[in-house]
This record gives structure tokens, C-alpha cells and sequence, in this order.
């Protein structure tokens, strides 16, 4: 005899989820600006070819023009072509960290919220800890002692970043674990770890999903901080968050083209990803709905 599967899950199939989703406007925008972006610094290096290694002082500081869409930055390298190599780095790290940072934070929380009892008071103990330090100010710790790589930038910010993850998938779990469908499961025999992946955590995909949404978005956004403050990937690695520290002070001499063009993709692509993260919050989001 199986224990039911839960109802909550069946309220999340594609077709209803596709057609809420499809009806919040500023969401859809916000997946193709992220689609676009991702063709932009993916694909667009192969269209448009530039050498974003080695320098070329000949070429330094020009204002866009035909060979040089949006100019060239200070040490001679393309400025389109670094946008696109900057934003395949930052969309990479905030992306891989995002999902990272989520698989950690939904296993803490799941564990913490059905397990109850001492073990959810000293679990969530560790992550209000955690939370009471900012996750910047980690950041800037650790890339002080070390030097990190893209790598190490995404263990870093999944590390830091699992805190908010981890309560509200808690949350969820302390809901569901007294369902009808766990209860009957765990009177039949069947064991905890079955009831959480075979219920539980199926049952909160809706929170699983909206918050790896909002963490890649904040992950962009960390990286972008450590970065300018010159502590991120280091030359001839770059990022948007590398390349705005880096133009900053060109900026006041007039050289536009080096601040304004990272500075909008980081906006943009922040503001998709959170426009993402609230529709698919409406859109699993099935109460009230006939």
C-alpha cells in the first residue's frame, strides 16, 4: 500500500502554471530580457569576434565607432565585445551560485521544519546567526585573505546566501508535514527521508522555484559589489560589476561608454530576474482561484 501523493502538487501542472505566468506582462518581459542576454553573452562572442586578453594601446579610450561599437576601454579591448565576456562571467556566477545557494537552503530548512524539536531550534539558531552578518561584509572578508576565481566566487556566494532559502522553505515544510498524505505515510511505516523527498519537498516546489529566482538575482547583484570594489575575478577575467569599478573614473573625463552600458545590463537583468521571481510567485500561487 502507497501513502497518496500530495494535491499541492497536482495544482502546479505546466499548462494552468504557463497561462498564469503568461498573463503577468512585466513577468514574460522579464524572460525574454533574460533570454536575450543570455544569447548576447553567449552567442554573441561568436558573432562578434574580439580579443579581450591581450592589449592594444594604439586603440585606447575611442569612442564608439563602426569598428568599435561602443568604443574601447582603457588598456585597448572592445568595450561590446568585454560586455558580452563580462556578462557571460556574471550571468555564469550568479546563475550556478543562485541554484547553488537554494539546494543548500532547501535541504537545511527541509530537514529543520520536519525533524522539529531541538534540532529545528539549533538549525534555525545557525541561520538567524547567520543572517545577523551581512553577506557583503563576508564577502569582503574572504576575498581580502584569498583571491578568488569564478569558482570560488560561486561557493562563496552559495554559502553566504542560503540563509533566506533555507527559513521559508522551513516555512513550507512545518505546513505540509501535517498532511494527510505524510501522516498516512508514516502510519504505514514508510520512513522520513521518503516522506521528505517524496512529499515534502515535491509539495514546496513553488517556494523552491520562486526563491532560486530571487537568490540568482542577488547573487548577480553580491557579485557586482565584490567586484567593483575591486575584490572579484581578477584581469583579464572580468565582469559588469569589474568593468563599471574600472570605468569609473573615466567616467568623469567624458568616456560614457565604459560606465553606462554594464551599469544598464546589471539593472536590467536584475529587474528580469525579480520580475521572473514575482510571476512565478502569482502564478503558483492558487489561492483564492476557482
Amino acid at each position: 500500500m502507497l501513502a497518496p501523493r500530495g494535491g499541492a502538487a497536482n495544482q502546479h501542472s505546466p499548462a494552468p502554471l504557463r497561462a498564469r505566468f503568461a498573463r503577468n506582462k512585466l513577468a514574460v518581459a522579464g524572460l525574454v530580457v533574460v533570454a536575450l542576454f543570455f544569447l548576447f553573452c553567449f552567442l554573441g562572442p561568436v558573432l562578434y569576434s574580439t580579443d579581450q586578453v591581450h592589449t592594444d594601446l594604439t586603440q585606447v579610450n575611442l569612442p564608439p565607432n563602426g569598428s568599435h561599437w561602443l568604443g574601447t576601454d582603457a588598456v585597448g579591448h572592445d568595450e561590446l565585445g568585454r560586455l558580452m565576456y563580462g556578462g557571460k562571467v556574471s550571468l555564469l556566477v550568479g546563475l550556478a551560485a543562485g541554484v547553488l545557494a537554494t539546494v543548500i537552503g532547501t535541504l537545511w530548512g527541509a530537514v529543520a521544519g520536519y525533524a522539529g524539536g531541538w534540532v529545528d531550534a539549533v538549525m534555525m539558531r545557525v541561520v538567524d546567526a547567520g543572517i545577523a552578518i551581512p553577506a557583503l561584509f563576508i564577502l569582503l572578508v574572504v576575498s581580502a585573505i584569498t583571491t578568488p576565481g569564478v569558482t570560488g566566487l560561486i561557493v562563496i556566494l552559495g554559502l553566504v546566501s542560503w540563509l533566506v532559502p533555507s527559513r521559508l522553505v522551513r516555512a513550507e515544510t512545518l505546513t505540509l508535514k501535517g498532511r494527510d498524505y505524510v501522516l498516512t505515510l508514516r502510519a504505514i511505516g514508510g520512513s522520513h527521508s521518503r516522506a521528505v523527498t517524496r512529499h515534502i519537498l515535491p509539495n514546496s516546489v513553488s517556494t523552491i522555484v520562486v526563491a532560486a529566482t530571487f537568490q540568482v538575482a542577488d547573487a548577480i547583484l553580491l557579485v557586482a559589489y565584490v567586484s567593483y570594489l575591486g575584490l572579484g575575478v581578477q584581469p583579464p577575467s572580468t565582469d559588469w560589476g569589474g568593468m563599471l569599478s574600472a570605468g569609473l573614473t573615466a567616467a568623469y573625463s567624458g568616456r560614457w561608454w565604459l560606465i553606462v552600458p554594464p551599469g544598464l545590463a546589471i539593472i536590467l537583468v536584475v529587474c528580469a530576474f525579480n520580475a521572473i521571481g514575482d510571476g512565478l510567485r502569482d502564478a503558483f500561487d492558487v489561492r483564492g482561484r476557482g
